[in-house]
């Protein structure tokens, strides 16, 4: 998860950064062609892998030049259209296109070292949809202020604030006695909306040295026992991030033992997102033997943890196949055709009736350096969305999509320095580790080779889309991170 501290901004000028992905691309229905995106391109793309149109681990929910070649090929087997020539329809998935694949699709095979094949998904949620929401003990005051009136939305909240210490204990650094969190959880239960705080752990070496010692996990787990048992919380919610693969195991057995001491009480588990290796690697690089070495087992979450939320977010440039697919800059904190592949790989073990889609509410602040034909991207920070949205008016800028349906523009520092040397609002972003990295985007939507800022955030309109997705993809719900008062206020009509 990330936490929001205050850091020191420099600078801007504007190159408009200008591509739009339409509402209907999460339309149940509709003609696909080059460019779109969302659910019904991956149901596309693993009917054409199915056939053997279109290879394995290619439905990344984007139509791009080998879908295109797939539909074609197929159009022309079946006799529905095969010329150039023609100026409407070929290459083009409309009605008759996708009925004629619905109908002579094969069962899927089965996949194997986390790469999708098309293989089956668990059946669809039943029940009711469910909206969830994480709240920050750093913005505790304004987190409970905003979520309090929308309290009837919700079918759970994760409040921040304990978390496990090196020796294996609790912490409560979030004082869960202390204003707002009583009169909020009060009023939680008033509505009959589930509490499920969140217990953190970031330290994949002390999660090892705990996990894998009998005596201190099954005090680990009495203790979370106990603390749900005299609050009266309705579960926990396990955050444990950045585990070793050699804890996978460890974490199962810890995970079997807590689900099986809490009774009625419920076991929320919060899990980093898991890439298909086609996405992770290029066609032409040597896979490590370890790429398959998870830290997750999926079929175990799906036996011990009640509801498994997906973090599905933090998207960066860490997919190969949809950096080179997209034009420059494109670096999204979630691209619904990236969404799309991690929860179909985790669908083929996890039931979807558990199945959770973590949405994020904020955004990334990237310098972008041109450099023959390629872009490097380093972080800078990641922020809420007034700290953009800020820029934006100082500068006169009008954001605008982008292609992985987020908002974003890029701007030049040194004349944001020039104009508003102290624009940045230190109380809405956190400094990150210096990274960067070097990738092939197709093109790019900027004639300057000069250095800049590139900003692209999740507004209403990117969250009512992944809402929307998770609909579509029939899972059981969605959890939003977080809701500290800073997000897009657009979202209270779109979670539903």
């Amino acid at each position: 998860m990330i936490r929001f501290l205050s850091i020191a901004l420099s600078a801007l000028f504007v190159f408009l950064f200008v591509v739009s992905v339409p509402v209907s691309a999460f339309a149940s229905i509709r003609s696909l062609s080059s460019g779109s995106t969302g659910s019904d391109v991956v149901t596309l793309q693993n009917e054409l892998i199915a056939q053997g149109y279109l290879a394995a681990g290619s439905n990344s929910g984007y139509f791009g030049a080998q879908t295109l070649a797939a539909v074609k090929k197929f159009q022309c087997a079946q006799n529905i259209i095969c010329s150039d020539a023609t100026t409407t329809g070929y290459g083009i998935a409309g009605a008759k296109t996708q009925a004629a694949l619905a109908s002579n699709t094969v069962v899927p095979s089965t996949t194997t070292g986390g790469v999708l094949t098309g293989s089956s998904l668990t059946s669809k949620a039943t029940g009711a949809f469910e909206l969830s929401g994480w709240i920050p003990d750093w913005r505790a005051a304004s987190g409970t202020a905003d979520v309090a009136p929308h309290l009837g939305q919700f079918t759970s909240v994760m409040p921040f604030g304990f978390s496990v210490t090196s020796q294996g204990t609790i912490s409560d650094a979030g004082n869960i006695a202390d204003d707002p969190w009583p009169a909020f959880i009060a009023a939680a239960k008033a509505k009959k909306v589930r509490v499920v705080p969140t217990l953190e752990w970031g330290s994949g070496a002390q999660t090892q040295a705990v996990l894998s010692d009998a005596t201190k996990r099954i005090a680990l787990e009495n203790a979370i026992v106990k603390l749900v048992t005299d609050n009266n919380f309705d579960g926990i919610d396990i955050d444990f991030e950045a585990k070793q693969s050699q804890t996978r195991d460890y974490f199962s057995t810890f995970l079997k033992g807590l689900y099986r001491r809490m009774g009625n009480k419920l076991v929320y588990c919060a899990v980093e997102a898991r890439m298909p290796l086609l996405d992770r690697y290029s066609p032409d690089a040597t896979v490590p033997p370890d790429a398959t070495d998870y830290a997750n087992d999926y079929t175990q979450l799906n036996k011990y943890c009640d509801r498994v939320e997906i973090m599905a977010y933090d998207q960066g440039t860490i997919d190969i196949r949809l950096d080179a697919a997209r034009s420059a800059p494109y670096a999204p904190v979630a691209d619904p055709g990236w969404v799309s592949d991690l929860v179909t790989l985790a669908a083929q073990n996890i039931s979807k009736n558990k199945l959770i889609l973590g949405v994020p509410t904020y955004g990334y602040e990237y310098q972008v350096t041109p450099t023959n034909g390629s872009y490097q991207y380093k972080t800078l920070w990641a922020f809420n969305p007034p700290y953009a949205t800020k820029i934006a008016a100082q500068l006169g800028i009008t954001p605008h999509r982008t292609s992985a349906d987020e908002l974003g523009f890029t701007y030049d520092p040194n004349v944001l320095a020039a104009i508003a040397p102290t624009s940045g609002d230190s109380t809405q972003t956190q400094q990150q580790t210096a990274t960067s990295s070097v990738v092939q985007n197709q093109g790019s939507q900027l004639s300057s080779n000069q250095p800049f800022n590139y900003v692209t955030w999740s507004d209403a309109q990117a969250i009512a889309g992944k809402v929307a997705l998770a609909h579509q993809l029939g899972l059981r719900g969605v959890a939003v991170f977080s809701l500290g008062g800073a997000e897009d206020q657009g979202i209270w009509s779109v979670l539903k």
